[in-house]
Parts: C-alpha cells; sequence; structure tokens
C-alpha cells in the first residue's frame, strides 16, 4: 500500500563559491537508483572537465526493503561530501531524490571542515531552490451536478481544499477530483448536504497526488 511522503517540487540549482573553488548543486527527482545513476553520469559528462561529482540519493518504493540510500565522495576525502549532502535529504525526510554537487578545484585546499561546509551548503541551498511537496495516496471521484450547482460546488471545494483535476462539461456538468484515501465518506456527506443530495458522486479509482509543503 502506498504512502505518503516528501519529495522535491522540481529542479533547484545552486553555486557556492569558497576560496575559488565552484560547487555546482542540482536536486531533482529519482524514482529508481537506475534513474539515478543515470542522472549522475550524464552531470558527469556535462561537467567533463570538473574535478569531483559528489553526490546522495534515497530511492526506491518509500518505507520498504527496496528503498536504496547511497552516497558518494567521488574521490574527496571520505566523509566530507557524500555524507554532508544525505544528511540534508535524511534532515528533511525525503524520498525519490538525488542531490549531486560538482566541483570544480580553485588551487587551494579547503580541508576537511570546509569540504563539508562547502558541500553541505551547496547541497542545502539546491534543495530549497526545488521546493518540495507531499506525496498522499488519494482517491478519484466523478461528481456530476446540474448548471446551477456550478458556483456552489465551486465554492465548497475551494473552502474545503479539494483537488479539482478537470472539469466536463455536456448535458451536466461533471467535476473529476482528487481526495485524501480514507475521505471518502467525508466528501460524500459534504456533497450530499451541500446539494440537497442533487449531486452525484462516483469512486473514480485510486491516484497519488501532491500538495506543496508550506515551512
Amino acid at each position: 500500500m502506498a504512502i505518503d511522503y516528501r519529495t522535491f517540487m522540481h529542479e533547484g540549482l545552486s553555486e557556492y563559491t569558497d576560496r575559488k573553488s565552484r560547487f555546482l548543486g542540482e536536486a531533482v527527482r529519482a524514482a529508481t537508483q537506475e534513474e539515478a545513476e543515470a542522472y549522475i553520469a550524464s552531470v558527469r559528462k556535462r561537467y567533463y572537465d570538473a574535478r569531483h561529482h559528489c553526490f546522495a540519493y534515497i530511492v526506491g518504493e518509500p518505507g520498504t526493503p527496496d528503498e536504496v540510500t547511497r552516497a558518494g565522495d567521488d574521490g574527496e576525502p571520505s566523509g566530507t561530501a557524500g555524507r554532508p549532502i544525505l544528511e540534508i535529504l535524511t534532515g528533511r525526510e525525503l524520498h525519490h531524490v538525488l542531490i549531486v554537487v560538482t566541483r570544480y578545484f580553485g588551487g587551494t585546499l579547503l580541508g576537511t571542515g570546509g569540504l563539508v561546509r562547502a558541500y553541505s551548503s551547496a547541497a542545502k541551498a539546491a534543495a530549497e531552490n526545488a521546493g518540495l511537496v507531499t506525496v498522499r495516496a488519494g482517491l478519484r471521484m466523478k461528481v456530476t451536478a446540474g448548471y446551477d450547482l456550478i458556483g456552489k460546488m465551486q465554492y465548497l471545494f475551494e473552502k474545503n481544499g479539494i483537488t479539482v483535476a478537470g472539469t466536463e462539461y455536456t448535458d451536466k456538468v461533471v467535476f473529476r477530483i482528487v481526495i485524501p484515501a480514507g475521505n471518502e465518506e467525508r466528501t460524500r456527506k459534504l456533497i450530499r448536504e451541500a446539494t440537497n443530495a442533487a449531486a452525484v458522486c462516483e469512486a473514480d479509482g485510486a491516484e497519488m497526488y501532491e500538495e506543496p509543503v508550506r515551512e
């Protein structure tokens, strides 16, 4: 059974500079280990002249034995790159995510503390720029009503935070909504009371949907 989890809203980019070393962060979604490794390979190809491409990812079905967590220092001193990047992901309790930080060496050694700070800063900024959403297990419903109920239905959906995925206009109006799993009876009751049972509600299958995380 699918569970709710947090992930990136979209791609996030960042750049951090310390003593002429440039750290380019990229935060993206990745559903599988194969997808994550393919993205890392594409970064290596894109920035072929960079010295290091350090990363961390958490992929696979959240909360199951199939979930994979991995981090890599790519030649940096052990624990100075991959682990700080991974802590950005685990600290936010994210899943299906990858952060890659590419380093262009500036000619000055930064030391262990400097590297940890730089990789962590680049990863944190990339994650912040990516934004967060909560992916929830939901239920699709089809709500059919007369044209005289359009305004009332729209107000009801907006007031109760119900996502309208689409609207069809035929001899009647059909709203296709997505609600949290387990909210079916409550939603039916709301619609029934608001329309004096004039609207017809039908379950239309399961669907994952996203809600922005406001922090």
